[in-house]
Protein backbone atom coordinates (compact mmCIF):
# COMPACT_ATOMS: atom_id res chain seq x y z
CA UNK A 1 0.00 0.00 0.00
CA UNK A 2 2.88 2.20 0.92
CA UNK A 3 6.15 2.00 -0.83
CA UNK A 4 8.84 1.70 1.77
CA UNK A 5 6.82 3.08 4.81
CA UNK A 6 4.52 1.82 7.36
CA UNK A 7 1.12 3.54 8.08
CA UNK A 8 0.66 5.44 10.91
CA UNK A 9 -1.99 4.37 13.08
CA UNK A 10 -4.66 7.47 12.71
CA UNK A 11 -7.83 8.43 14.69
CA UNK A 12 -9.87 7.52 11.31
CA UNK A 13 -9.83 6.56 7.90
CA UNK A 14 -9.97 9.53 5.61
CA UNK A 15 -14.11 9.58 3.99
CA UNK A 16 -14.39 12.13 0.95
CA UNK A 17 -17.68 14.44 1.55
CA UNK A 18 -18.82 16.66 -1.00
CA UNK A 19 -20.53 19.88 0.20
CA UNK A 20 -21.79 21.49 -2.87
CA UNK A 21 -22.57 24.66 -1.09
CA UNK A 22 -21.95 28.57 -2.69
CA UNK A 23 -24.83 30.36 -0.89
CA UNK A 24 -22.61 32.65 0.91
CA UNK A 25 -20.31 33.85 -2.44
CA UNK A 26 -19.63 36.98 -2.85
CA UNK A 27 -18.80 38.01 -6.22
CA UNK A 28 -19.61 35.00 -8.30
CA UNK A 29 -21.35 31.12 -7.54
CA UNK A 30 -20.91 28.28 -9.25
CA UNK A 31 -18.13 26.06 -6.39
CA UNK A 32 -21.89 24.37 -5.70
CA UNK A 33 -20.59 22.37 -8.33
CA UNK A 34 -17.38 21.67 -7.43
CA UNK A 35 -17.41 18.53 -5.93
CA UNK A 36 -18.43 15.82 -8.26
CA UNK A 37 -16.02 17.74 -11.07
CA UNK A 38 -13.25 17.49 -8.36
CA UNK A 39 -14.39 12.98 -8.01
CA UNK A 40 -14.62 12.47 -12.06
CA UNK A 41 -10.92 13.90 -12.41
CA UNK A 42 -9.67 12.17 -9.22
CA UNK A 43 -10.83 9.42 -10.92
CA UNK A 44 -9.20 9.58 -14.48
CA UNK A 45 -7.70 7.34 -16.10
CA UNK A 46 -5.09 9.84 -17.54
CA UNK A 47 -3.48 9.36 -14.30
CA UNK A 48 -2.80 6.54 -12.05
CA UNK A 49 -4.11 6.34 -8.49
CA UNK A 50 -0.42 6.75 -6.79
CA UNK A 51 0.71 9.85 -4.72
CA UNK A 52 3.86 10.87 -4.44
CA UNK A 53 3.95 10.04 -1.43
CA UNK A 54 4.03 6.57 -2.25
CA UNK A 55 0.37 5.91 -1.06
CA UNK A 56 -1.15 3.75 -3.61
CA UNK A 57 -4.80 5.13 -3.58
CA UNK A 58 -6.45 2.32 -5.29
CA UNK A 59 -6.30 -0.25 -2.56
CA UNK A 60 -9.91 -0.95 -1.28
CA UNK A 61 -10.43 0.50 2.20
CA UNK A 62 -7.27 3.24 2.26
CA UNK A 63 -10.08 5.90 2.23
CA UNK A 64 -14.13 6.58 2.01
CA UNK A 65 -16.67 8.43 -0.12
CA UNK A 66 -19.76 9.48 1.47
CA UNK A 67 -21.05 11.31 -1.60
CA UNK A 68 -22.18 14.76 -1.17
CA UNK A 69 -24.18 15.68 1.66
CA UNK A 70 -28.16 17.03 0.88
CA UNK A 71 -29.66 20.30 2.31
CA UNK A 72 -31.27 23.06 1.53
CA UNK A 73 -29.79 26.28 1.12
CA UNK A 74 -31.35 27.63 3.92
CA UNK A 75 -30.40 25.25 6.26
CA UNK A 76 -27.20 24.99 5.08
CA UNK A 77 -24.42 25.05 8.12
CA UNK A 78 -26.72 23.06 10.34
CA UNK A 79 -26.70 20.22 8.17
CA UNK A 80 -23.38 20.77 7.45
CA UNK A 81 -22.18 21.03 10.81
CA UNK A 82 -23.82 17.89 11.65
CA UNK A 83 -23.33 16.09 8.59
CA UNK A 84 -19.49 16.24 9.52
CA UNK A 85 -19.99 15.60 12.98
CA UNK A 86 -22.42 12.08 11.95
CA UNK A 87 -18.50 11.28 10.15
CA UNK A 88 -16.53 11.99 13.24
CA UNK A 89 -18.51 10.10 15.43
CA UNK A 90 -18.18 7.16 13.46
CA UNK A 91 -14.17 7.50 13.58
CA UNK A 92 -13.86 8.78 10.30
CA UNK A 93 -11.54 11.90 9.37
CA UNK A 94 -13.40 14.05 6.82
CA UNK A 95 -11.95 15.13 3.68
CA UNK A 96 -14.55 17.61 2.87
CA UNK A 97 -15.09 19.29 -1.41
CA UNK A 98 -16.42 22.29 -1.41
CA UNK A 99 -18.32 24.42 -1.61
CA UNK A 100 -17.44 27.91 -0.96
CA UNK A 101 -15.00 29.49 1.99
CA UNK A 102 -17.85 29.80 4.52
CA UNK A 103 -18.70 26.14 4.91
CA UNK A 104 -15.12 25.95 6.74
CA UNK A 105 -17.08 27.48 9.97
CA UNK A 106 -19.19 25.12 10.39
CA UNK A 107 -17.05 22.51 10.06
CA UNK A 108 -14.55 23.31 11.79
CA UNK A 109 -17.06 23.62 15.28
CA UNK A 110 -18.14 20.06 14.42
CA UNK A 111 -14.28 18.97 14.32
CA UNK A 112 -13.50 21.06 17.29
CA UNK A 113 -16.00 19.19 19.50
CA UNK A 114 -14.37 16.13 19.20
CA UNK A 115 -10.48 17.89 19.14
CA UNK A 116 -9.49 20.47 21.52
CA UNK A 117 -6.21 22.47 20.99
CA UNK A 118 -6.86 22.58 17.31
CA UNK A 119 -4.15 23.81 14.37
CA UNK A 120 -5.45 25.50 11.59
CA UNK A 121 -2.99 25.54 8.15
CA UNK A 122 -5.15 27.49 6.06
CA UNK A 123 -4.03 28.21 2.54
CA UNK A 124 -5.74 31.05 0.42
CA UNK A 125 -4.52 34.78 -1.30
CA UNK A 126 -7.35 36.04 1.08
CA UNK A 127 -7.09 36.28 5.04
CA UNK A 128 -11.06 35.99 5.31
CA UNK A 129 -11.24 37.47 8.66
CA UNK A 130 -13.68 40.14 7.76
CA UNK A 131 -15.83 40.87 10.69
CA UNK A 132 -18.70 40.99 8.15
CA UNK A 133 -18.60 41.58 3.95
CA UNK A 134 -21.66 43.22 2.09
CA UNK A 135 -23.66 42.59 5.38
CA UNK A 136 -22.99 39.20 5.78
CA UNK A 137 -21.23 37.92 8.64
CA UNK A 138 -21.32 34.16 7.54
CA UNK A 139 -19.93 35.32 4.15
CA UNK A 140 -17.01 33.23 2.52
CA UNK A 141 -14.81 36.52 3.67
CA UNK A 142 -15.59 35.90 7.16
CA UNK A 143 -15.10 32.35 8.36
CA UNK A 144 -12.11 33.01 10.23
CA UNK A 145 -13.48 35.76 12.04
CA UNK A 146 -15.73 33.36 13.34
CA UNK A 147 -13.54 30.46 14.06
CA UNK A 148 -11.41 32.48 15.80
CA UNK A 149 -13.76 34.69 17.76
CA UNK A 150 -15.28 31.65 19.17
CA UNK A 151 -12.48 30.06 20.22
CA UNK A 152 -12.63 26.57 17.94
CA UNK A 153 -8.70 26.77 17.09
CA UNK A 154 -5.82 27.33 19.31
CA UNK A 155 -3.49 28.48 16.53
CA UNK A 156 -4.58 30.02 12.87
CA UNK A 157 -1.66 29.90 10.46
CA UNK A 158 -2.42 31.16 6.88
CA UNK A 159 -0.08 30.58 3.90
CA UNK A 160 0.12 32.13 0.62
CA UNK A 161 -1.85 35.52 1.32
CA UNK A 162 -1.79 38.68 -1.08
CA UNK A 163 -4.89 40.44 -0.51
CA UNK A 164 -4.46 41.73 3.07
CA UNK A 165 -5.86 45.33 3.64
CA UNK A 166 -5.99 47.56 7.22
CA UNK A 167 -8.81 45.57 8.51
CA UNK A 168 -7.82 42.28 8.21
CA UNK A 169 -4.44 43.06 9.57
CA UNK A 170 -6.21 44.50 12.58
CA UNK A 171 -8.36 41.19 12.81
CA UNK A 172 -5.05 39.26 12.58
CA UNK A 173 -3.63 40.52 15.19
CA UNK A 174 -6.83 40.56 17.73
CA UNK A 175 -7.07 36.87 17.33
CA UNK A 176 -3.06 36.09 17.17
CA UNK A 177 -3.18 34.93 13.71
CA UNK A 178 0.13 33.92 12.01
CA UNK A 179 -0.18 35.35 8.64
CA UNK A 180 2.50 34.44 5.98
CA UNK A 181 2.05 36.62 3.04
CA UNK A 182 3.10 34.95 -0.69
CA UNK A 183 5.80 37.31 -0.50
CA UNK A 184 7.10 35.17 2.43
CA UNK A 185 7.07 31.79 1.36
CA UNK A 186 8.58 29.20 1.87
CA UNK A 187 6.89 28.63 5.31
CA UNK A 188 7.54 25.30 6.09
CA UNK A 189 8.72 25.97 9.67
CA UNK A 190 5.45 27.20 10.27
CA UNK A 191 3.57 23.78 9.69
CA UNK A 192 4.51 22.27 12.53
CA UNK A 193 1.54 21.58 15.03
CA UNK A 194 2.28 19.02 18.10
CA UNK A 195 -1.70 18.14 18.62
CA UNK A 196 -4.41 17.76 15.95
CA UNK A 197 -4.58 19.78 12.35
CA UNK A 198 -7.21 21.12 10.31
CA UNK A 199 -6.60 21.80 6.43
CA UNK A 200 -8.02 24.48 4.68
CA UNK A 201 -7.49 24.61 1.32
CA UNK A 202 -8.90 27.71 -1.06
CA UNK A 203 -7.70 27.23 -4.97
CA UNK A 204 -6.91 30.31 -5.01
CA UNK A 205 -3.56 30.11 -3.06
CA UNK A 206 -2.91 28.90 -6.31
CA UNK A 207 -1.48 31.54 -9.01
CA UNK A 208 -4.24 31.39 -11.94
CA UNK A 209 -2.11 30.44 -14.56
CA UNK A 210 -2.38 26.78 -12.36
CA UNK A 211 -5.63 27.16 -11.66
CA UNK A 212 -7.98 29.43 -13.57
CA UNK A 213 -11.40 28.38 -12.48
CA UNK A 214 -11.77 30.57 -9.13
CA UNK A 215 -14.37 33.37 -8.55
CA UNK A 216 -11.46 35.39 -7.13
CA UNK A 217 -8.47 35.63 -9.50
CA UNK A 218 -5.60 36.83 -7.91
CA UNK A 219 -2.36 36.63 -9.74
CA UNK A 220 1.33 36.13 -7.89
CA UNK A 221 -0.23 32.75 -6.55
CA UNK A 222 1.74 29.72 -5.50
CA UNK A 223 2.29 26.64 -8.39
CA UNK A 224 1.11 23.97 -8.10
CA UNK A 225 4.51 22.63 -6.88
CA UNK A 226 4.92 24.89 -4.19
CA UNK A 227 1.45 24.31 -2.61
CA UNK A 228 2.19 20.32 -2.66
CA UNK A 229 5.90 20.85 -1.24
CA UNK A 230 3.99 22.61 1.89
CA UNK A 231 1.28 20.02 2.06
CA UNK A 232 4.16 17.40 2.45
CA UNK A 233 5.49 19.73 5.06
CA UNK A 234 2.66 19.57 7.79
CA UNK A 235 4.00 17.88 10.77
CA UNK A 236 0.60 17.34 13.42
CA UNK A 237 -1.74 14.60 12.72
CA UNK A 238 -4.18 15.70 9.95
CA UNK A 239 -7.94 15.41 11.44
CA UNK A 240 -9.48 16.76 9.06
CA UNK A 241 -9.54 18.81 5.38
CA UNK A 242 -11.41 21.03 2.86
CA UNK A 243 -10.55 22.01 -0.46
CA UNK A 244 -12.86 25.01 -1.55
CA UNK A 245 -14.04 27.92 -3.80
CA UNK A 246 -12.84 25.78 -6.72
CA UNK A 247 -15.21 27.23 -9.54
CA UNK A 248 -16.11 25.21 -12.33
CA UNK A 249 -17.83 28.35 -14.51
CA UNK A 250 -14.68 29.72 -14.60
CA UNK A 251 -12.40 26.88 -15.48
CA UNK A 252 -10.43 26.09 -18.50
CA UNK A 253 -10.54 22.74 -20.06
CA UNK A 254 -10.74 21.12 -16.81
CA UNK A 255 -7.28 22.10 -16.04
CA UNK A 256 -8.34 23.42 -12.71
CA UNK A 257 -10.58 20.45 -11.71
CA UNK A 258 -7.33 18.65 -12.63
CA UNK A 259 -5.37 20.48 -9.97
CA UNK A 260 -7.66 20.24 -7.37
CA UNK A 261 -7.71 16.32 -7.62
CA UNK A 262 -4.29 16.58 -7.24
CA UNK A 263 -4.24 18.63 -4.15
CA UNK A 264 -7.26 16.18 -3.05
CA UNK A 265 -4.61 12.92 -3.64
CA UNK A 266 -2.08 14.50 -2.22
CA UNK A 267 -3.66 15.42 0.66
CA UNK A 268 -5.30 12.06 1.27
CA UNK A 269 -1.25 10.40 0.87
CA UNK A 270 -0.40 12.73 3.02
CA UNK A 271 -3.31 11.49 5.73
CA UNK A 272 -2.82 8.06 5.27
CA UNK A 273 1.28 7.82 4.97
CA UNK A 274 0.99 9.92 8.11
Amino acid sequence: MILGKKIMKTSGIPTLLGIPFDGCSSYLRGAGDAPGKIRKALRCDASNSWSELGVDLGVAGVYEDAGDLEFSEAGGFAAIEAGVGALIDQRKRPVLLGGDHSITHPIVKAVARQHGDLTIFHFDAHPDLYDEFEGNQLSHACPFARIMEAGLAKRLVQVGIRTINRHQREQAQRFGVEVVEMRALPAYEKLKAAGPVYVTFDMDVLDPAFAPGVSHREPGGMSAREAIAHLHGIEGEIVGVDVVEYNPVRDVSGVTATVAAKIVKEILGKMIAG
